[in-house]
């Protein structure tokens, strides 16, 4: 679930399986720190990272963070010029709905899509009572974003990747706030630092939770005292539903382009392409 500025950006190396698309602005949940605590200082390049991280750190410790959860995540933690190189270097280009659609979705992830619609149909059936979110919205989101976990490479320390961003200049206040709820969910128990791996730009688990978006969105669907977006398939989809419900999902109702639910479908991904494929997609599992 990423989005980043530009228009619509494709990994060539994942083409087939995990474009990212990049319209406007990054969209995922926002969130507040404390005013009090003063901002770090950022840079441009990895001579000031130690500095940084030591203000940082002060400005964690005002927003609740512990200092045994700092010295468990940030202990060792350095500037990691692979990301910055990464972010620099996103390509983008402009397709059609027709175009995407054709790239992203073939026979073999309609038929992997209905395997999943059937083989977890209890639990789609649980899931759309409480959130009201059907099990085809949620599969379509599932597929696209890592085919199923299958595209979930995990390369990437999360921490590092996303203490780098927030010391690069660029959007620092931005991946400051995810790294202060990577933090969080570290103090919660719910994933430890060393299992934090996900994209270089921070996305986790098998539908590419932001930071910040797991930590405020994320359920705990199985029972297991553990929000778990990464093995948990309770987890990933009760997630989904409870992002997609907070942000206005209608039981019941339409969610082709131009209503409501379509809004909302946009609110996971604003690039149009994108909202469009899981609405068409999820309309041709549901017939």
């Amino acid at each position: 679930m990423k989005i980043v500025s530009g228009v619509c950006a494709l990994k060539p190396a994942r083409l087939f399986h995990h474009l990212t698309i990049a319209v406007g602005v990054v969209l995922t949940a926002t969130f507040a720190a404390t005013p009090s605590a003063t901002a770090a200082k950022c840079g441009n390049g990895p001579g000031g990272f130690s500095s940084w991280l030591n203000d940082f750190e002060a400005r964690a410790k005002a927003n609740g963070i512990t200092q045994r959860t700092l010295d468990r995540a940030l202990s060792g933690v350095t500037y990691d010029p692979n990301v910055i190189r990464r972010d620099r270097s996103q390509k983008s280009f402009k397709l059609s709905f027709e175009e995407f659609y054709k790239r992203r979705v073939g026979s073999y992830l309609m038929k992997q899509s209905q395997a999943r619609l059937k083989r977890h149909a209890g639990l789609l059936a649980s899931i759309e009572k409480r959130y009201g979110v059907p099990g085809e919205i949620l599969v379509s989101i599932w597929g696209l974003e890592t085919n199923f976990g299958k595209d979930t490479a995990g390369k990437y320390s999360i921490i590092r990747s996303i203490a780098t961003l927030a010391y690069d200049c660029r959007r620092s206040e931005f991946f400051t706030d995810h790294l202060l709820a990577a933090l969080r969910i570290v103090q919660k128990g719910d994933m430890s630092p060393k299992d934090m791996r996900g994209g270089w730009a921070g996305e986790i688990g098998q539908v590419q939770f932001l930071p910040g978006s797991y930590d405020k969105y994320a359920v705990d669907f199985d029972g297991n005292g553990h929000r778990d977006l990464v093995h948990s398939i309770p987890d990933l989809l009760a997630s989904t539903a409870n992002y997609l419900r907070a942000h206005g999902w209608q039981k019941g109702a339409s969610w082709d382009p131009g209503t409501a639910n379509y809004q909302v479908i946009k609110a996971w991904n604003r690039a149009d392409v994108y909202a469009r494929t899981i609405a068409v997609m999820a309309n041709r599992l549901q017939s």
